[in-house]
């Protein structure tokens, strides 16, 4: 089990010692997910804070008619997980799912508990990780209430320059919030534009 990424993103955020890393490596459980299994599903607790390491997986809420709403597409270096249900041990809201054969390295709530008594620096991490991730779902929702379809296309291509390859229409679609024959539309006219 390769630690380097999850250890390299750390530190970019905080610096650890040896036996810090040692500690914290001895609380991670590494995962394995096939493309279409999921990683959690609506209705169950979400137990464990998950690092990609590999792959893609989709993060979304079903609605009653039974149509996916994409949150986000989680990718290498990215955190998986539904924070509400995590730090309220309820039920999960969302669904999430790999849409590419993915790894994981996965730490539970109470061992995550023992790593801020042990090493409160990790405290510092993950709040900063928290924030941040509070500050991209707000600019999320700002983007899908005030721009154009358009608008929120290229930003999402600018934000995640390798979707195209990696996701499918439908579900770029349904993270943004149109229909596919809408986003095909949609390239076709930029495709046009930035011929001219």
């Amino acid at each position: 089990m390769s630690f380097d990424l999850l250890l390299s993103n750390i530190s970019k955020l905080i610096s650890l010692t040896t036996e810090e890393t040692d500690l914290f490596t001895s609380l991670l459980k590494s995962k394995s997910l096939a493309k279409g299994e999921y990683l959690l599903r609506e209705g169950t607790v979400c137990r464990h804070d998950s690092f990609v390491t590999r792959g893609c997986l989709k993060a979304y809420y079903q609605d009653e008619n039974g149509f996916e709403h994409i949150i986000d597409f989680l990718v290498e270096e990215w955190w998986a997980n539904d924070l509400y249900s995590l730090f309220t041990q309820t039920p999960a809201r969302s669904n999430i799912k790999a849409i590419e054969d993915s790894e994981l390295l996965q730490i539970s709530k109470s061992d995550l508990e023992i790593l801020y008594q042990k090493v409160p620096k990790f405290e510092r991490f993950f709040r900063m990780l928290f924030q941040n991730a509070y500050i991209t779902q707000r600019e999320q929702i700002n983007s899908a209430l005030s721009a154009g379809a358009e608008e929120r296309y290229l930003s999402f291509l600018q934000k995640k320059p390798y979707a195209q390859k990696r996701f499918s229409q439908k579900d770029i679609a349904s993270y943004l919030g149109v229909t596919p024959q809408f986003l095909s539309s949609l390239k076709k006219k930029i495709g046009r534009v930035n011929v001219d």
